[in-house]
Order: C-alpha cells, then sequence, then structure tokens
C-alpha cells in the first residue's frame, strides 16, 4: 500500500532499520549538516533530529533516500518509498518505474487534511518558526528547502509544475530560489510571467509522502504534470487540497505548506550553496523573490533535508534512477534496441551509460544524438554506450568497456555549445554566463564494419569456459571451500 504521509515512511524505514533517532540536542548551524553528511558517506540510517537547539517542537529528517550500507540492498530507501522491497536492484527499480509511469492517476481534491492542523497569515507568518538549518559552512542563509516540491501554474496552459528548487530564508516573510532559464518555472517566469507584469503565483509543500520530492526533482516536458506521475508510481490518486491565499492546490498530508506570491521584476541576493555536483555553486547574486502570504502545517511538523554535496546523496540517488528510467523508456519507444540504461550515483546523474544492439554502422553515434535530444538526455554531458553484455550498474565493468573498447580518438565524440547551466563545475566564466556547454560520447562498442574474426573473445566466466563446466564450478564452489 502507499504511503499516506511522510510519518508512515518513516516508520517503515525504522523496522527496516534504516532510521537513526537522534536524542541529543543538536545545532541547526552546521551541526546538523555535518551529521547528514557523515551519513552520507557511510550510508548510515537516515539522521531523524528530534532536539534541535533553540526549537523545543523542532524535528528534521535528513537523508530521506540516502544510500543504505545494509549487504544487498544498497538502494532500500528509494525501493521502500516505492513500496518496493528493499533488496531490489537499480535495474529492477528502473524497469518498474517505467512499467508504472503508463498510467497515470490524476489527484483527487479533498476538502481538508492534517496539513490544515495550524495556519497563519498576515502578520502571523514567520518563516523562523521552523529549524532551518545552516547546512554547509559559506551557505549565503539557512535554507528551509532541500527536499520538497514547488508548485507553479503555466499561465497559458494550465498545467501544473512541480518541482525541487532550493529556498534559502531572507527573512519572516520571504525567501530566494535559483531559477535557471532551462529549467520549467525558469520558463513560466523569464518568458510569461515577468514580461507580462504578472506575479506568479507558488505553493511549497514539504514533507509529503515519499515519492513527491524526487519525482519534483525529476525533470518533465512542461505538458506533463507531475502529480499524475505521482499517482502513477504510488499506484494511488495524491490527496490535495487548496491553499489559502493563492489559487493552488498542495498534498493534504503536507507537514508544510509555504505559499505566496514571486512578484516581476523584483531581485535580492541568494546564494551561494553547496550544490549536488559536490562543489558550492551559484554565487551570491541577485534572485527572485518568494513573498509568503500564508503558512500551514501539521501539528510537531518534521522538515525534511537533504546536505548536497560530494556524492552521495538524496538528489544523486533519484537522479541515477529516474533519469535512466525516463531515458530508457523513450529510447525503447523510438525503436532502439536498447538493454539498460543507468546513471552511476557517484557521477551526480552527469554520466550516463546505456548497454545496446548495434544494429549497424554509425548507430552509436546517431543514438547518443537521440539521448542528447530528450528532456532527461539534456545533462548526459557524458555518454558511454556498451555493448549489450556489459552490466551497465557494475563501474568495473564500464571502466574495463572504455579502456579496452573505445578508442581514444574515434571513439571519443565531442559536441560543443549545448545548453549548460551556471552549476556545473567544469564550465569557465564565460560559458556558464551564457550558460552554454558540450557533450562527451565515449564509444565502447564494436564497429560494425569489422571482420568478425576481428572482434576480440571475451574472456568470462561465462563465455570462456563450457556451459558444463561452468555448472559443475557453481555446484561444487562450496566444496572448494568457499563460503560465498
Amino acid at each position: 500500500m502507499p504511503f499516506n504521509d511522510l510519518r508512515e515512511y518513516i516508520s517503515a524505514l525504522e523496522r527496516e532499520g534504516e532510521i537513526q533517532r537522534i536524542e541529543q540536542e543538536v545545532d541547526p548551524d552546521l551541526e546538523v549538516g555535518a551529521i547528514i553528511r557523515r551519513s552520507y558517506d557511510l550510508r548510515a540510517p537516515a539522521p531523524l533530529f528530534l532536539s534541535l537547539k533553540g526549537y523545543p517542537r523542532g524535528r528534521i529528517f535528513g537523508a530521506p533516500i540516502g544510500l543504505s550500507r545494509q549487504q544487498g540492498r544498497p538502494f532500500a530507501r528509494f525501493a521502500i518509498s516505492m513500496d518496493m522491497p528493499p533488496e531490489s536492484t537499480p535495474l529492477e527499480i528502473i524497469e518498474e518505474y517505467i512499467r508504472r509511469i503508463q498510467k497515470p492517476l490524476k489527484p483527487v481534491l479533498v476538502k481538508d487534511g492534517p496539513c490544515k492542523e495550524n495556519i497563519l497569515k498576515g502578520d502571523d507568518v514567520d518563516l523562523n518558526v521552523f529549524p532551518a538549518p545552516l547546512l554547509h559552512d559559506g551557505d549565503g542563509g539557512r535554507y528551509l528547502g532541500t527536499w520538497h516540491a514547488n508548485i507553479t501554474r503555466d499561465p497559458d496552459t494550465g498545467v501544473h509544475n512541480w518541482g525541487l528548487y532550493r529556498l534559502m530564508i531572507h527573512d519572516k516573510k520571504s525567501m530566494g530560489g535559483l531559477f535557471q532559464p532551462i529549467q520549467n518555472i525558469g520558463v513560466q517566469y523569464y518568458t510569461k510571467y515577468e514580461p507580462r507584469g504578472l506575479p506568479m503565483e507558488f505553493a511549497i509543500a514539504m514533507g509529503t509522502e515519499p515519492v513527491t520530492p524526487w519525482i519534483a526533482g525529476t525533470r518533465f516536458p512542461p505538458n506533463v504534470s507531475e502529480a499524475d506521475i505521482i499517482g502513477a508510481i504510488r499506484g494511488a490518486p495524491l490527496e490535495l487540497v487548496k491553499c489559502e491565499t493563492v489559487d493552488l492546490a498542495v498534498p493534504a498530508t503536507s507537514e508544510i505548506v509555504i505559499e505566496g506570491i514571486v512578484p516581476p521584476k523584483e531581485r535580492k541576493e541568494e546564494g551561494p550553496f553547496g550544490e549536488y555536483t559536490g562543489f558550492m555553486a551559484g554565487d551570491r547574486i541577485p534572485r527572485p523573490v518568494y513573498h509568503v502570504t500564508a503558512i500551514s502545517y501539521r501539528n510537531d511538523p518534521i522538515v525534511p533535508v537533504t546536505c548536497m554535496g560530494v556524492p552521495v546523496d538524496d538528489a544523486a540517488v533519484s537522479l541515477s534512477l529516474t533519469k535512466a528510467a525516463n531515458i530508457l523508456e523513450e529510447t525503447r519507444s523510438r525503436g532502439f534496441p536498447v538493454k539498460a540504461v543507468y546513471c552511476p550515483p557517484e557521477a551526480v546523474s552527469h554520466w550516463t551509460v546505456v548497454s545496446t544492439k548495434v544494429p549497424y554502422p554509425g548507430y552509436s553515434r546517431y543514438l547518443a544524438h537521440a539521448v542528447w535530444g530528450i528532456p532527461w538526455g539534456r545533462s548526459a554531458w557524458y555518454l558511454v554506450i556498451v555493448e549489450e553484455d556489459v552490466d551497465v550498474t557494475d563501474m568495473g565493468q564500464v571502466l574495463w568497456a572504455i579502456s579496452t573498447m573505445c578508442h581514444p580518438k574515434r571513439g571519443v565524440v565531442q559536441v560543443e555549445n549545448v545548453p549548460g547551466h551556471p552549476l556545473l563545475p567544469f564550465l569557465g566564466p564565460e560559458e556558464k554566463h551564457k550558460n552554454l556547454a558540450a557533450y562527451t560520447l565515449l564509444d565502447c562498442t564494436w564497429p560494425r564494419d569489422w571482420p568478425r574474426d576481428a572482434i576480440p573473445l571475451k574472456i568470462s566466466f561465462e563465455k570462456a569456459w563450457p556451459k558444463e563446466i561452468q555448472e559443475k564450478v557453481l555446484k561444487n564452489w562450496r566444496s572448494y571451500g568457499y563460503k560465498e
């Protein structure tokens, strides 16, 4: 059964040994961030902070879908969020994701929900009642929003965009954030609302059931409603309730809802912030301002927090799976004989590895441009295409393929002047200013114009020994004295 709220999800994680309750008082200034960061490094259980300095009733839930150190189940938290077995493999999760998104489920509107237990309006609005942490030494401020959903509406199509964009507190009634021009929220604000002199309404849903934030952080085409996709992944419609001061709706069981408007032409300095790339990014420059008109929240709310940095953190986990799944589904739908796609979480979604049949000469370049041409492939700055017998989730096999099957010259294809964004550390100042980047293809497939005897024989357990010898060795493995 899908989870109704964040609290049910936390209980499920606790049953699986994936929660660490921290009763000791912890300071939201840097200490919370350091603990979450350390939990990522050790793949330790997700920290649930129950005593926060200066916030008698505040709670923070860190590393919501971080990797697990439990043997055989590194993606346990993500799998549990999808109501799948904790030991599900990345490829099993990807295939199940593809299966579910084929049946979108529209949300249903309800009259009331737990998020309405407390409502603040007018002079009572105060963002500082929540334990917004200062996560990294050097951050531009306290970031209340790191794992949530920003909800806005396209003024032309009426389609709602659910995105995941950072939120820094300016004062009790306003926040700052990063709108990149290539993001859906940036397209809405910079090309539609602002040129027309219109304020953009927003709603922030924090502490929802577990699927919403990672779907919000997944890039979908502007005409796709993320709420419908969330319903598909959950296998049940998401229940929404109307906001208090804006014409938007939010998940009814959200821990915290923040709503208001982003006026046109107003800017205030925001950033920098320790970003998903593992570097301090974004600089401190004037950016659009969220003006808060109402806040509603549950009793004793829980603030979900992801502390981005050197991988692997929650953003890297979600993007490694959702991006791969969407690329796999899209390329298959276009007739490409792709076997599997994987984005190693250690590569913060910048590497995409594709295994495929190679039906004709030049196919790899054709496939590469197809990947780069779809929304989910735009950030495949490094694209690795391998033969179908290479396990794309095994970085040892991928590195072997790059080192032995990718020709140092003809196997490397570079494409310049493609859309980029200023968070990419490898870009120079001028490229960041112009939002330009580049793509690289590492073609690790055998040329199809080679004679068959020119293709080297793969020396692996499965390929280089007769079937009867393989079976004998597997049958007698423990009798040889091996324990595993």
